[in-house]
């Protein structure tokens, strides 16, 4: 048997957006909680939020702020989708599905590449051992848009699945059924 699948982009933004509409106080509420929590790991870390615990040798260019604030605001979208409804609270919970775990660890990728694409690059560790202080700078830090855009599209796409299987999930289809 396989899965019928959902319809193009246009419906799973369609149904991403009946999922928000069906929102509680809640989960909305964890979702801000999310973000902000979120915001301020990358943000602190990263020194886009001054402070004197870290510290940046290369400042933040302009499109570090936007990639920052998305990321935050994501990341508290997905966190949020896996907190039930008041609603749901008495039902037994249903294991995650492949394609939940999936949205799950595509959430935590993009996470992981947003912090990277937002550091310091001559500040990652991981760089300036592999490539020291000019490779980063030569090499890694013309990467580090790149490293945003697949953050972003990551993390956009694990919000979009979680969000369309609040509201619809694929049926099986019968071997010969069309």
């Amino acid at each position: 048997m396989g899965r019928a699948p959902l319809t193009g982009i246009g419906e799973t933004l369609r149904l991403a957006g009946t999922a928000l509409r069906g929102w509680t106080l809640r989960q909305t509420g964890i979702a801000v909680l999310g973000a902000v929590v979120v915001g301020l790991i990358i943000g602190i870390a990263t020194v886009l939020i001054p402070n004197p615990i870290f510290a940046r040798d290369i400042p933040p260019v302009w499109w570090n702020y936007p990639v920052w604030l998305l990321t935050a605001a994501l990341s508290g979208v997905l966190i949020a989708t896996y907190v039930r409804s008041s609603a749901d609270q008495s039902a037994e919970p249903e294991p995650e599905s492949a394609e939940e775990q999936r949205s799950g660890k595509l959430g935590m990728a993009g996470g992981i590449l947003a912090w990277f694409a937002v550091g310091c690059p001559v500040c990652n560790k991981l760089a300036l051992l592999a490539l020291g202080y000019s490779g980063a700078i030569t090499w890694f830090a013309p990467v580090q848009p790149y490293l945003a855009l697949a953050a972003m599209v990551l993390t956009g796409v694990a919000v979009l699945w979680r969000l369309r299987g609040q509201v619809a999930c694929p049926m099986p289809v019968r071997a010969g059924a069309r």
